[in-house]
């Protein structure tokens, strides 16, 4: 019995808020006695994927073979690991990856799901975990009283915690295939730093008038070391692209610091 941590990779490589999983996910496992594994989909470098060694994970089950992100072919996988495994816990960042993915799974486990936690395990009879309610305006305290369940962290939120061991890398074949989705292509984000990463965003809206004043925006954040965001009135007016409207319409960000300009 384990507990499973899915380990994305965007575009080969391994980002901070999956490291915040898996220490979210060590945390978990200490609370409840239970071991934890990682599972990685799609190509990526063992090197890379050692990385998450740094939060005190030690095994990872790796899945070449997928070359792009395809959410109902995470779940089945996930699904199909979490069985063989008798994993009944699942835990995921709360990315776009892990928003796709997170519900098929629970679908398929017939679990319980908890999205956005931010803290370890309060008790364990029940679990009891803390959530971002209401767009992040309260912190929920939920019983987990399903036998299975799968997790989302919030980005942001619980840190990463630094306790490094030796990750090993065991590599398995899958013939896990899914006809309802297809890839027609892909719209890369070229900004320097991805907003759901951001611990710090720089904002603005229809105050600036327009695309032409958005300069001062762009040179704040660059001071800064931020990644910048706009409004969905800004997006659907075309000053900004859509990528960066953030808020309950658009991308759920957590920065540390976010700053509005008017």
């Amino acid at each position: 019995m384990s507990v499973l941590v899915y380990i994305e990779n965007t575009n080969g490589s391994v980002k901070k808020n999956i490291i915040e999983a898996v220490s979210y996910a060590i945390a978990y496992g200490a609370a409840i006695g239970k071991s934890v594994i990682g599972v990685s989909i799609g190509n990526v470098s063992d090197e890379e994927l050692k990385k998450v060694g740094i939060a005190g994970l030690s095994k990872v089950i790796k899945i070449d073979g997928y070359e792009y992100n395809n959410h109902q072919i995470a779940a089945n996988v996930l699904a199909d690991i979490a069985n063989s495994q008798g994993s009944t816990t699942v835990i995921m960042s709360s990315s776009n990856q892990g928003k796709g993915a997170a519900p098929r799974l629970a679908v398929k486990l017939g679990a319980g799901i908890i999205t956005d936690v931010i803290d370890a395990p309060s008790s364990i009879d029940p679990i009891v975990v803390k959530k971002k309610g209401f767009s992040g305006k309260a912190i929920l305290s939920v019983s987990l009283l399903n036998d299975k369940n799968v997790l989302t962290v919030s980005v942001n939120s619980f840190g990463i915690s630094e306790s490094p061991v030796d990750c090993s890398i065991e590599s398995v074949s899958s013939d896990i295939t899914d006809e309802t989705i297809s890839h027609v292509s892909f719209e890369k984000d070229t900004s320097k730093i991805s907003l759901t990463d951001a611990e710090l965003v720089v904002s603005a809206g229809r105050g600036l008038k327009g695309a032409e004043n958005w300069g001062m925006v762009d040179e704040l954040a660059e001071a800064l070391g931020a990644a910048t965001a706009c409004s969905k009135p800004v997006s659907d007016i075309g000053w900004r692209p859509h990528h960066e409207h953030v808020g309950q319409t658009g991308i759920a960000i957590s920065p540390n610091l976010y700053i509005a300009i008017g």
